[in-house]
């Protein structure tokens, strides 16, 4: 059996950098929640299966359940905390509050990563376009066409500011 040792690491998190001595086993959500007070990525399965942990690095969602965190260093890790806030929302979250598409809000940090991740990639994406691109991520809520409007109030919102 191997011991578990501690290791100091910097990682970038929502644009700041951050020193920290961190178990090896230390997975990236259990220090964006334990050790940064990051609250926003969910533990919901620990499988990396059902997205309430999605983060998105280096643009890219990755559910953070399952990633070592020693292996984040000289990456760019950007959390829901890290798109706006309640005075200056990213047009994501306003399109999501503009459609009042949460219920219990479990998996929409998930569904709001990957809607900033669908529309960097699709930014006018289709309803079959959205339906693929969040099909990994679970909701038990049933709030599924309100989710649909909203990314596509959020692809609206973005023509608005970037014609």
């Amino acid at each position: 059996m191997t011991a578990l040792r501690s290791v100091d690491v910097t990682l970038k998190v929502n644009q700041r950098t951050v020193d920290l001595s961190l178990s090896s086993a230390a997975t990236l959500l259990h220090v964006l929640r334990n050790d940064l007070g990051l609250n926003a990525p969910k533990f919901g399965c620990g499988l990396g299966e059902c997205g309430a942990c999605t983060v998105l690095i280096d643009g890219t969602p990755a559910r953070a359940c399952v990633i070592p965190a020693l292996e984040m260093q000289d990456r760019d890790i950007t959390t829901l905390e890290g798109l706006g806030n309640a005075k200056h929302p990213h047009v994501v979250q306003q399109a999501f509050i503009d459609t009042q598409a949460a219920q219990c809000g479990y998996c929409l940090n998930g569904m709001l990563m990957m809607t900033v991740a669908l529309l960097r990639c699709h930014p006018h994406p289709t309803d079959e376009q959205i339906r693929q691109a969040l099909s990994a991520n679970l909701c038990r809520c049933g709030t599924h066409v309100e989710i649909i409007a909203a990314v596509h109030r959020a692809a609206e919102l973005m023509q608005v500011q970037h014609p």
